[in-house]
């Protein structure tokens, strides 16, 4: 049995302030930024930071906390990105070879964005279960700073550079129990990086899809793991930003006390939000039971609980 036995995180340390941001010589409303979208800094990568940097720095972050991890001893590495070092080799190529890790290692990407973590979770699971591996490695990293339009509100605010990995093994801390997935891909238009142009983003209709669909998905995936939510010690939602978690938090008429938000100081990670809030919570016996859930570009909507092993 394959699961989730620690996380590791790297947060890229260069900030921009929003509230010196300068937008059609309009400055940044201070009521927005800090109680609207909840995002003081975005964290930058610095110009000569690959996607695999990012990947490399959260594994010595992950060494730090795992001490008896051996890269000789890893199966697999995955790599969850949309943004990769280039367009060809698959980016866990060159992590590999960055890790010095074994020949004897599968190596492969998953091309997904806010839901991308959940997604990539079950099938590393599946992965593994399914050729008898022990040890992998999930790294996720989506540095947006690359595509994003410096003169465009909507996502210059928004977006954070991070990457995180999670070490996936057969003794691990947490189980994943059922999953549920929703695509609508009639609204892909809505999060969108054409050729030879910078991100857009409908940050409406998005918020509006959102609102609309997230709470039935986390519903049926309570029920599709016969626990009541009352009995969920914590939902781990994408970070899109701090109105939408909040408003999702009433509509789900959840105890916000079990709905950490945590995007002030560096912003939406894309698919690095969820394990970096994650990783606080590995450890924490009081912490059973845990609803992931991952919306966006796609668009998308991807949803897991997670359960500690006892005993």
């Amino acid at each position: 049995m394959a699961g989730i036995k620690d996380i590791g995180y790297y947060i890229c340390e260069n900030r921009e302030n929003n509230l010196n941001k300068v937008f059609n010589n309009i400055t940044v409303d201070e009521e927005f930024v800090k109680n609207k979208i909840g995002i003081e800094y975005v964290s930058r990568k610095s110009n000569t930071e690959t996607t695999s940097d990012l990947c490399l720095k959260a594994f010595e972050d992950l060494k730090k906390r795992y001490k008896s991890l051996d890269i000789n001893n890893i199966d697999l590495i995955c790599v969850c990105t949309q943004n990769g070092d280039y367009s060809i080799p698959h980016t866990s190529a060159i992590l590999h070879n960055k890790l010095g890790a074994a020949k004897e290692c599968a190596s492969f990407d998953i091309s997904l964005g806010c839901s991308g973590y959940v997604y990539s979770i079950d099938i590393v699971k599946s992965f593994m279960e399914r050729n008898n591996l022990k040890n992998g490695l999930l790294f996720t990293a989506d540095p947006y700073s690359t595509i994003l339009d410096k003169n465009d509100k909507n996502t210059n605010l928004i977006f954070g550079d991070a990457a995180s990995v999670t070490l996936l093994t057969n003794t691990p801390e947490f189980d994943l129990g059922n999953s549920v997935y929703q695509t609508f891909g009639d609204m892909y238009e809505c999060l969108i990086k054409r050729d030879n142009e910078p991100l857009f983003m409908d940050g409406k209709m998005i918020f509006n899809f959102t609102l609309q669909s997230v709470p039935e998905v986390i519903e049926k995936t309570v029920e599709k793991n016969f626990i009541s939510q009352d009995n969920i010690d914590k939902f781990i939602f994408h970070q899109a930003n701090k109105y939408m978690v909040t408003k999702l938090v009433k509509r789900l008429k959840v105890d916000i006390n079990k709905v950490p938000i945590n995007i002030k100081n560096y912003g939406n990670t894309v698919s690095s939000s969820i394990p970096i809030i994650l990783s606080e919570y590995i450890y924490d016996k009081s912490v059973n039971h845990i609803v992931l859930c991952g919306f966006g570009v796609g668009l998308s909507i991807a949803s897991i609980c997670i359960n500690r092993i006892i005993g």
